[in-house]
């Protein structure tokens, strides 16, 4: 854990695509050792989740240290980090900044969000807001959370990071560099790297449609059983080619959100045999894929970054709930059919510049991190303390046992639940009746940031 410049940086996280997302940001900083912290919660990635999470980062097995929560104070002030990049889902970053705000030696807290993050919401900022840094990874992003924190009166610093996943820009077995400039000048944006000097090896024919499930959208079950008739349709319409269901977790295994209707019980016991599962990584699943299919997930960055068409469907609309609207002005919205036909595209470059495919040099949130943690060696970055719970200590157990699960074992933290649970059921939804105003809801898909709760009942205890 010693590095650029000397400047010693820990990940904090637990669930899968959090591991994936601190340990790609980290693994991409030149000459940097970073060290994972795992922390037990209901989310906690398991040990094949993590090799997925890790795989092409950098980071190896003995580049991570799994803990219950009870031993992370300790294990941080031994180790002393100058940065802690804290990667987690909102209520895991608060907990684990009461935990910061007891060292001695204070590091610079970094916080971010694992994919797409349009629309901006208002508890994502909220829960990072005592943070030092907010890490972005688009230009629309960087104006959608200024805008999301003049409204609500929140002051964080964001800083652009080129999303770890739209790095690699071509399905060769050596990378090669290419500018944005080359992947918006080639028609329909897809990069073509420079010929090498020396010749590299091919890969087979690329075939496979991939489809990135994702638990949150579509939330409905009927809606996720025509996506499951849609990949038989698929399967059944070329058995030369297979069909990927590329899932988060195996059975028994968490992820960041909860799955109601996971596509093992929607798909058909007896589907064709080219309509296969995969639970390795994405970057796995994508080497022989011909296209990608998903409503809204991240991996349609990665695959463009690749060269690899894409349908973001489009067949339930588009809306700030099924969390598409990102996909406005690109291109890659389409329908069922379209993925039963085969019929991908590439995304427009305009679309490129302003979403995820911005220029190397424009990603500054290491050099942005390296001045914090001058500032704070020289006195000059004061902290940016969690203020105490407004209930006091049974408020800050409550929170506790919210993201711990059963980890934590306190009485006070049962008794804090048993009173909870019930209360903030009527508070959040007397908050949904408080509609705002200027576009703030998530009815609203014109603008890029939410005032209101988001619709997912997504609670963290499993």
């Amino acid at each position: 854990m010693t590095d650029a410049a000397g400047i010693r940086v820990v990940a904090i996280a637990d669930a899968d695509s959090f591991v994936k997302w601190s340990a790609a940001l980290l693994g991409a900083v030149p000459g940097l050792r970073p060290h994972l912290l795992l922390v037990r919660t209901p989310l906690t990635a398991s040990v094949d989740q993590q090799r997925s999470a890790l795989a092409g980062t950098g980071l190896q097995t003995e580049d991570v240290t799994r803990v219950g929560f009870a031993e992370a104070a300790g294990w941080l002030e031994g180790q002393r980090p100058d940065v802690v990049l804290l990667a987690g889902r909102g209520p895991f970053v608060r907990l684990m900044g009461r935990v910061i705000d007891t060292l001695t030696h204070r590091p610079v807290t970094v916080s971010g969000l694992p994919g797409m993050a349009i629309p901006a919401q208002r508890g994502a900022l909220d829960y990072r807001r005592n943070t030092d840094l907010l890490v972005v990874h688009s230009h629309r992003e960087e104006r959608a959370f200024a805008e999301l924190g003049r409204r609500v009166g929140v002051t964080l610093p964001t800083a652009l990071a080129t999303l770890p996943f739209a790095r690699r820009r071509q399905r060769i077995l050596r990378p090669e560099r290419v500018s944005v400039e080359a992947l918006a000048a080639r028609p329909g944006g897809v990069a073509v790297a420079e010929r090498p000097a020396q010749p590299v090896a091919v890969r087979p024919p690329a075939t496979d449609i991939v489809f990135a499930a994702q638990a949150l959208v579509p939330v409905a079950r009927e809606e996720r059983a025509e996506i499951a008739s849609m990949l038989v349709r698929a399967a059944e319409a070329d058995p030369a080619r297979r069909v990927v269901v590329k899932l988060r977790s195996r059975p028994g295994e968490s992820e960041t959100h909860l799955e109601r209707d996971p596509y093992t019980e929607l798909l058909p016991s007896r589907r064709p045999d080219n309509l296969v599962y995969s639970y390795g990584s994405m970057a796995s699943a994508l080497e022989s894929a011909a296209g990608l299919v998903t409503v809204s997930s991240t991996a349609a960055i990665e695959a463009t970054a690749l060269g690899i068409p894409v349908i973001a469907l489009d067949s339930f609309g588009v809306s700030k709930s099924l969390l598409n609207t990102v996909f406005v002005g690109s291109g890659l919205l389409g329908g069922r059919s379209e993925v039963v036909g085969g019929r991908f595209r590439h995304a427009h470059p305009e679309w490129l510049r302003d979403n995820y495919f911005h220029s190397e040099a424009e990603s500054t949130w290491w050099e942005r991190t390296q001045e914090l943690v001058a500032m704070r060696r020289a006195g000059a970055l004061p902290a940016r303390r969690l203020p105490a719970a407004r209930g006091g200590s049974m408020h800050d157990a409550w929170h506790r046992a919210s993201v711990l699960g059963r980890e934590d074992r306190t009485l006070q933290g049962a008794a804090a639940l048993a009173l909870g649970v019930p209360a903030t059921r009527a508070l959040a939804a007397l908050r949904r009746r408080r509609e705002p105003s200027e576009g703030g809801t998530w009815a609203d898909a014109s603008t890029d940031f939410t005032l209101e709760p988001n619709p997912f009942h997504d609670s963290m205890r499993r």
